[in-house]
């Protein structure tokens, strides 16, 4: 239909009528559909909304305001197709809507404000021609008029400045007459934007269409509004009003009259002035100052220059106020007045200097920080007028650079940065800067707890403060480029001086880019004048420095490669020789340091990061050799060994760089061949040690450990000096240094000079050594101890003392150990040494580790036992004894609270570990293990876990070794195999898990052992020992039961290996066993027993009797697992004979069955015939009695509960205990068959089954879990056991796929039992095919079964099986097929249901078989869609599942006979409440469509018609399911519709899986039926109008939006089959939606319409 301006008036009506929804989004949408509607006709929009505000006059503003605020967006967008009538009507309501309440409602007025300044843009005079009527002389106007008059101003330039003469002529009169503030404050705005506007004309001239405006022609308007605002209004109390006047006041100054401003000025700068102090936002305040005198200046001003002083004092204090970084508005101020003090350096610098150089000297941190940013801005900024001011703002900074504030130094770094770039550190004082920065830069990292911000307020740390130096040094040193004479080579001077350490990497970097550009500019720019930089630190101080940094690499972010970077770039200057060999060396040492990250390590690797360091410290000292040799100058070498020397008392409060420092030291007097001064420097060496700090102490020793490398007789000659003095009476002499000094002080000295003999005996000369151990080095060490030849008081010593005199032993024993000559070296004090080292074992205290001395007096004593002569029998067991005892017998922490002691205790289990495999190896032999584990025995059965566990460990460790060592010459009997072998066995099940692999890995040991002495090869790998290695996985498996399986399959393996006359010796240290304190190895020792029995119990026949009879006896004494295994085999033997008896009695058993009970039944399970004996006996008890009685819950219920009956559940409960034992396979798979039919329908049988009361109430009782292990209910019970079949019966991967599907929990259940059903039958077919025959025969009697769950599940079983292609290989088709068939009339809607599914199965699992049996088929499904006795419509349901399923499988003419009758029938369900319902049908709607060509085309194209409009509006159904059938069913029906359009369109966009914009499709899809189908346009519609009403929100919002998209892409023709009046009445209910998104597409809708227009 063609719609009239009146209906187009309608539809603008609609949306506007609805305009009072509450909702903000419905609200935005409502008013983005009328702007639509106007982006077509923005005239009879315009006007609707006109005559809609104009007929509602009591439409409450909020209201309006959103019509208005579409109003200013159609005429926005439409403002060039405007005409003028259209224009009028709007300016005259915008006009009204404006003025039409006299007070102020902001928003309302000023979107009616915004309206005329939209149309202004194009008719302004049209808008000024209403709004000047509103304007007249000696009326006050209204607020938003002015409003109007200035933001028109601002966004028609052009066109509004030739009314602003006449405005402003008109406006002067009523600035007297404004009384209110607000109205002040609009003029001031006004004036404002008037002079922004007139100044931006005047810009602009070239471009205005009146070039010949001048200033002039607004100055005198400008002065007397000028005079109104500053001396009347500025003067208010009204804050506000102030700030807009000040505002207005600055752009005005640039139009005031020149004279007038000249006159002014010395009134208008102090006003705006004494506006700082009345206004906490000042930024206003600050901009227009600035404007002022910017206008001042550019008129050349005189009487400014009176006003300087004044106004500096006033706006320092703006820039000394703290700066709020989150308030835009302080920023913004911070700046303006930066500008403002840039004016005033450009106009006025030497006032401006006298005034902020002395503000320099005041303490105050705000003044200083303050003056110094003004400072930075006037030399950035003001650089000319500077120039000649450098040295002068030079010498003001000296206070500066003294204040300690972090703030101030900020603020300096910051200024110095700015000088660097305009010339002044080029001045004499710029050192003085350059120094500034680098102090900052060595700033120390702030450590500890930090303060939270919050805490202080304006806080900034110094790290801060360093950061911001180090980026200006680089900064300065990079990129500008006039200060690399400044820099170069000055920057060296700080290199050597401690205070700048922490400097070191960024001024290494700088310095290396300093010197990468010397480089460039040629070698003589290059190379350093040491002469004339008296300064600078010499090549020898430059090369010790760098290269000590770079021992600690990562201290000070990465000093060690930045200081070996410069040390490269520097070679020419340290030696001419080194270029060539640096660059091959040091690059290498960077690489190695870049690997590494320090903060990536965590703190539990430290000690990999100690080693790391170590390892930088060694490469440091190979790059130290290696240069050494290249240059090969004595003369230098000594110089640099005399620099070293001097720089050591500058590393005093960093040990590990100190230490380095003495290896470097050593390294380089090793190098000097002047002994002269190599003993001149060792003397200054032991005189100025610190000995109290241990890193001095051993880096000290170092030091003279490698100079004795090369200068072993001045080293020794040196330290025997030194002996010889009378330090140690405390007398005056050569080291009166040490007069004063305590015992203790003393004793670090002492064993300083231990330590250095160890060092000299470790690294001397091998050739050299031998002869100087005992009568130079030893003699001196104990002289050092205080003592004669070992004849100690040890209590009385310094630790420290014991320490080093213990590693010096160690280091001696080992020189001598690496001597060419130790072999025939006797060590005649060797014995002593040792006992020495047990003294200070022994004296250790055994609640806690706290010192090394037992770590490291073992490792003392590990290198004395290599040397000659061997240690006798006797001190060769103290000394085992006394080390086992001092660390085995620690407390099981050992007093470990940190890293440190957990290294320690580490390091100290090793050390044993080294000492007894040294002691071993001379002994080698079975005498030599046995007399080791005679001190290991007692504590690998300790009472105490720890002990054990750490015994264990170590005798793992010691047979390994031995194992490893063994070198057998002659095949000889290891006589104490069963003896060692009856020791560790039992451990293998100890309590402690972690002890388990320990144990078994000694008996596998030991069976090595034992092959190898009978004369198996070392490489040998026998089979049956390598079994033990597989066990180790369940030895700590926290199942009990498979801890002992293991522990009997690791019996087995002994028993195999155990020679004969071991047997008996085994046997009775195994029964000794069963006495150990730790319960498991107890048990695990009659596990042992009874495997080796059965073995191997031949040779003890006629004690079989007697070992059986006792350990039943003691069954009701010892709940021990040993002993339950013990009794199976006496139940076995009874059950042989008297099988019945035993099943009979067994069953009498109370339920549930307790844990003794459990074992006896799978006691049964040993044999195969008896097994199947006893099963068949307990199937018969559960075929016989029924499975349960219905009984009342209460005596007055009308409901009953089903009860399980006792024997079954008995019976059901021993065959999971018998078929849970794996050797009860063979006789489960004999009668597979029975045994599943049985379980099958006995689990069907006890679900919702209750337990009777007695067992109940015994359950409640149970506090014994271990005699009641699990929860006994009957339906669970019967799940685990057929579990227990299916996998005793071959038949594990059904158990698997059923647990993955979570089928065993459905089956539980009655909601889900047939889904378990279906899938148990499921995986059966997949996985045990060849059982299903004999199961299928076995379950069809129970088609006629009285109990109807037997039916169902049976009928689930076969419904499933029909799905499998296996029934046909097994030509179980027919069989199946007419069972099922014959079930369809049961009186169970479930069995129908399950029939009917049955029958649809047989299209997957035989479609070949379909189209055969296609009209019986199809015959129940039209039937089960029929059924009237099903009141839920689940046979339905299945019906139309079935038919999806069968149709493309049926013959074509058997489908069409039937198609109008089912699309009928499945119709209704496309909307039901049940989203399985809405997909079935949908989904069997597209099969559907596959067979309507023909001549049942037409017919059913109608139906596709009727059909589509359901299924494009439930792709938003809230079901996915319904989802994706309505995708597949629209893929369906696009070629039967003959649109290619929209068959590519549903084939491209409605795959599942893929996302899909509705919105987009509906439009497109709207589109194609538009251009196909136009006739069906009204259908669509009335069918769409149906789902306005559904109770889907998603669907109800999709309805409208599909109808706006029809209509928007119908012709006019086409849409005169529209009733519009039937739309709109639907589209206005559905405007009321209670929910918002509806309300939105039917706004959304409403804009669409516009196509009728």
């Amino acid at each position: 239909m063609k719609m009239t301006e009146s209906n187009v008036k309608r539809l603008a009506t609609t949306l506007l009528g609805a305009i009072t929804d509450k909702d903000p989004l419905v609200q935005e949408q409502l008013c983005n559909s009328l702007c639509y509607l106007g982006e077509s006709k923005a005239e009879e929009t315009l006007n609707a909304c006109d005559e809609y505000l104009r007929q509602h006059e009591k439409l409450v503003y909020p209201y309006r305001v959103i019509i208005l605020k579409a109003m200013e967006t159609i005429v926005k967008n439409n403002i060039d197709e405007l005409d003028r009538c259209t224009a009028k009507i709007v300016i005259i309501l915008a006009s009204n809507e404006m003025t039409k309440s006299k007070e102020l409602i902001l928003d309302w007025q000023q979107a009616a404000s915004s309206v005329l300044v939209a149309v202004g843009k194009r008719f302004i005079n049209r808008v000024m021609e209403e709004v000047l009527t509103k304007f007249q002389p000696g009326i006050l106007p209204h607020y938003f008029v002015m409003q109007t008059f200035a933001n028109l101003s601002v966004t028609n330039v052009f066109g509004m400045v030739p009314f602003l003469n006449s405005i402003l002529t008109t406006m002067l009169p009523m600035l007297h007459l404004a009384r209110q503030d607000q109205m002040k404050a609009v003029f001031c705005f006004a004036l404002q934007h008037f002079s922004d506007s007139i100044l931006e004309y005047l810009a602009n001239l070239d471009q205005a269409p009146d070039p010949t405006v001048r200033k002039d022609t607004f100055s005198t308007e400008i002065f007397s509004a000028y005079d109104v605002l500053f001396n009347h209004w500025l003067q208010s109390r009204e804050g506000k009003l102030r700030l807009a006047v000040v505002q207005a006041l600055g752009p005005m100054s640039h139009l005031m009259p020149s004279e007038k401003l000249e006159e002014q000025l010395p009134r208008l700068i102090p006003g705006i002035i004494a506006l700082y102090k009345k206004h906490s936002e000042t930024f206003y305040v600050s901009k227009s100052l600035g404007q002022i005198l910017e206008a001042s200046v550019n008129m050349g001003s005189r009487t400014l220059e009176v006003q300087v002083d004044m106004l500096l004092a006033a706006l320092h204090p703006q820039i000394c106020a703290p700066v709020d970084s989150f308030n835009p508005l302080v920023i913004k101020n911070h700046n303006e007045v930066l500008r403002c003090f840039t004016i005033l350096a450009c106009s006025f610098p030497d006032r401006l200097l006298a005034f902020l150089l002395p503000k320099l000297e005041n303490s105050n941190e705000r003044i200083r920080v303050g003056t110094l940013h003004i400072m930075r801005q006037v030399i950035n900024s003001a650089s000319v007028q500077m120039e000649i001011k450098k040295p002068f703002i030079l010498s003001s900074m000296k206070f500066p650079l003294v204040d300690t504030n972090n703030k101030v130094k900020r603020a300096v770094v910051q200024v110095i940065s700015a000088m660097a770039h305009h010339g002044y550190l080029e001045q004499p004082g710029g050192e003085m800067m350059i120094e500034y920065i680098l102090r900052q830069c060595a700033l120390p990292p702030e450590l500890g707890s930090k303060k939270q911000i919050s805490e202080i307020e304006d806080s900034l740390t110094s790290d801060s403060v360093r950061t911001i130096s180090i980026n200006t040094l680089y900064l300065i040193s990079t990129t500008v480029d006039r200060m690399n004479d400044v820099l170069w080579p000055y920057l060296l001077e700080f290199l050597i001086p401690v205070q700048f350490t922490n400097a070191l990497t960024p001024l290494c970097k700088s310095l290396m880019h300093l010197a990468m550009k010397r480089q460039e500019e040629g070698e003589n720019s290059f190379l350093i004048q040491y002469d004339s930089n008296v300064n600078l630190p010499s090549p020898f101080a430059l090369t010790t420095r760098l290269l000590i940094v770079s021992s600690n690499p990562y201290l000070g972010e990465g000093r060690g490669a930045a200081s070996l970077r410069l040390l490269n770039v520097l070679h020419l200057n340290i030696h001419p020789l080194l270029g060539q060999r640096w660059k091959k060396t040091i690059p290498p040492l960077v690489n190695y340091l870049e690997e590494f990250n320090e903060e990536t390590l965590s703190q539990k690797e430290w000690e990999e990061k100690l080693l790391m360091l170590a390892l930088v410290s060694i490469m440091c000292l190979q790059f130290l050799r290696d240069t050494l040799t290249v240059v090969s100058d004595n003369t230098w070498i000594c110089q640099l060994s005399l620099e070293m020397c001097k720089q050591l008392n500058c590393y005093n409060g960093t040990p590990l760089e100190k230490n380095f420092l003495y290896k470097c030291i050593g390294t380089t007097l090793g190098a000097a061949s002047n002994k002269e001064i190599v003993r001149k420097h060792l003397q200054e060496l032991l005189e100025t040690a610190r000995y109290q700090e241990e890193a001095e102490r051993e880096g000290l020793a170092c030091s003279f450990g490698i100079c004795a490398i090369n200068h072993l007789d001045d080293t020794l000659a040196k330290l025997e000096d030194f002996v010889k003095s009378d330090i140690f009476r405390k007398s005056v002499g050569i080291f009166n240094i040490f007069k004063d000094r305590s015992d203790t002080e003393v004793d670090k000295v002492k064993s300083t000079l231990i330590l250095c003999y160890g060092h000299v005996a470790m690294r001397a000369p091998q050739e050299l050594v031998l002869a100087r151990i005992e009568s130079d080095i030893l003699r001196n060490v104990f002289q050092y101890f205080n003592t004669k030849v070992l004849g100690i008081k040890v209590e009385t010593k310094d630790l420290t003392l014991k320490l080093c005199l213990i590693r010096s032993i160690c280091m001696i024993s080992q020189a001598i150990c690496n001597s060419v000559q130790s072999s025939s070296f006797v060590f005649s004090q060797k014995a002593e040494l040792v006992t020495q080292m047990m003294e200070f074992i022994r004296a250790e205290p055994m609640d806690f580790l706290k010192t090394a001395i037992r770590k490291r007096a073992m490792i003392a004593c590990t290198y004395l036992s290599t040397l000659e002569p061997p240690l006798e029998d006797l001190d060769k067991a103290e000394l085992i004894h006394s080390c086992l005892h001092s660390v085995l017998a620690l407390p099981s922490d050992a007093g470990i609270t940190s890293y440190f002691q957990e290294t320690l205790y580490f390091d100290t289990m090793t050390a044993l570990k080294d000492l007894l495999t040294r002691l071993l190896l001379r002994n080698l032999s079975p005498q030599g293990l046995q007399n080791m584990f005679e001190h290991l025995t007692p504590w690998i059965k300790s009472p105490k876990g720890h002990e054990r566990e750490r015994a264990l460990g170590l005798s793992a460790y010691l047979l390994r070794y031995f194992l490893e060592h063994l070198n057998v010459i002659a095949i000889v009997p290891f006589y104490n195999l069963g003896l060692l072998v009856g020791i560790f066995s039992p451990r293998c099940a100890d309590s402690l898990s972690t002890l388990r692999h320990n144990a078994l890995d000694c008996v596998y040991s030991l069976l090595y052992i034992q092959l190898f002495y009978e004369g198996f090869a070392q490489d040998y790998q026998d089979e049956v020992a390598e079994k033990l290695l597989s066990l180790k996985d369940s030895l700590i498996d926290p199942n009990v039961s498979i801890l002992f399986h293991t522990c009997y399959s690791i019996a087995q393996i002994i028993g195999k290996r155990l020679p004969p006359d071991q047997f008996i010796s085994f046997l009775l240290t195994i029964f000794e066993g069963l006495k150990d304190s730790d319960a498991n190895c107890a048990r695990a020792a009659t596990v042992i027993i009874n495997c080796l029995l059965k073995e191997r119990g031949a040779v003890l026949l006629e004690k079989v009797p007697e070992i059986m009879g006792l350990i039943h006896g003691k069954l009701c004494e010892v709940k021990d697992e040993h002993v339950v295994k013990a009794i199976q085999q006496s139940v076995y033997l009874l059950a042989s004979q008297h099988k019945a008896a035993v099943v009979a009695s067994l069953l009498a058993s109370p339920l549930p069955f307790d844990s003794h009970t459990c074992s006896l039944w799978r006691a049964l399970a040993t044999e195969p015939t008896l097994t199947s004996q006893v099963l068949e006996l307990l199937l018969d008890k559960m075929n016989k009695d029924v499975p349960f009685t219905e009984n009342k819950s209460f005596l007055l219920s009308s409901s009953y509960d089903r009860v399980a009956t006792v024997i079954p559940l008995a019976a059901t409960c021993a065959l999971y205990e018998i078929m849970s034992a794996p050797e009860s396979g063979a006789a489960v798979l004999g009668l597979y068959p029975e045994l599943f039919v049985t379980l099958l329908l006995r689990v069907s049988c006890t679900v919702g089954v209750q337990l009777p009361r007695n067992l109940q109430a015994k359950e409640r009782k149970s506090t014994n879990p271990r005699l009641a292990p699990k929860i006994l209910e009957p339906c669970s019970c019967a799940v685990e056991t057929l579990q227990a079949m299916l996998s005793r019966g071959g038949s594990g991967e059904v158990i698997t796929c059923m647990g993955l599907e979570g089928g065993w929990e459905l089956m539980k259940t009655s909601e889900g039992h047939e889904e378990g059903v279906t899938l148990l039958a499921r995986a059966m077919a997949k996985h045990s095919g060849p059982k299903l025959p004999l199961i299928v025969k076995t379950l069809i009697p129970v088609l006629n079964s009285v109990y109807e769950i037997q039916r169902i599940t049976t009928i689930a079983y076969f419904a499933e099986l029909l799905s499998s292609n296996v029934v046909n290989d097994l030509i179980l088709l027919e069989s199946l097929l007419d069972n099922t068939m014959s079930r369809q009339k049961d009186v169970c809607p479930n069995v129908r249901r399950l029939v009917l599914r049955g029958l649809a199965n047989i299209a997957t699992g035989s479609p070949d078989k379909v189209r055969k049996h296609g009209p019986q088929l199809l015959t129940a499904m039209i039937n089960g869609l029929d059924d009237k006795d099903d009141p839920h419509n689940l046979v339905a349901l299945d019906a139309m599942l079935g038919l999806s399923r069968l149709l493309d499988l049926a013959e074509e003419w058997d489908v069409r006979s039937i198609l109008l009758h089912i699309t009928i029938r499945i119709r209704p369900f496309f909307d039901n409440e049940r989203d399985e319902f809405r997909s079935s049908s949908i989904n069997l709607f597209g099969h559907l469509n596959k067979f309507c060509h023909g001549n049942c085309e037409d017919v059913f194209f109608e139906q596709i018609i009727n059909g589509l409009v359901s299924l494009l509006l439930h792709l938003q159904d809230p079901k996915p399911s319904v989802v994706r059938a309505c995708k597949f069913a629209l893929r369906m029906c696009g070629p039967n519709m003959e649109c290619d359009e929209l068959t590519d369109l549903f084939e491209r966009q409605l795959h599942d899986g893929r996302g899909l914009h509705f919105g987009e499709f509906m439009n497109d899809t709207s589109k194609y039926l538009m251009q196909s189908f136009p006739d069906t346009l009204s259908r669509i519609i009335s069918t769409n109008l149906f789902y306005f009403k559904s109770c889907w929100e998603d669907i109800r919002a999709a309805a409208p939006m599909f109808i706006g998209f029809l209509v928007l892409h119908a012709d006019k023709v086409t849409c005169e089959q529209v009733d519009l009046n039937q739309l709109l009445s639907a589209l206005q209910l559905l405007l009321k939606d209670p929910a918002p998104t509806v309300r939105i597409k039917a706004a959304e809708t409403l804009g669409r319409l516009v196509k009728f227009a």
